[in-house]
C-alpha cells in the first residue's frame, strides 16, 4: 500500500471582533460574492509571505 503525504492541517482561530465591523465585512463579502473564510486565508498567506497585512 502506498503512503501519501498528509494534507494541510486546518486550525480554528478564536478572536473577538466588534459586531459592527463583522457585519460590515460580511455584507461586503456577500455583495462581491466572496466567501469570508477564503479572504481570511488569503490575508494570512500574504502575511506569512511578506510579514505585512
Amino acid at each position: 500500500m502506498a503512503s501519501t503525504a498528509p494534507g494541510p492541517q486546518k486550525r480554528r482561530i478564536d478572536y473577538n471582533i466588534d459586531g459592527k465591523i463583522y457585519d460590515e465585512f460580511m455584507r461586503a463579502c456577500s455583495k462581491k460574492g466572496f466567501a469570508p473564510q477564503v479572504l481570511i486565508e488569503k490575508f494570512m498567506d500574504k502575511y506569512n509571505k511578506t510579514g505585512q497585512i
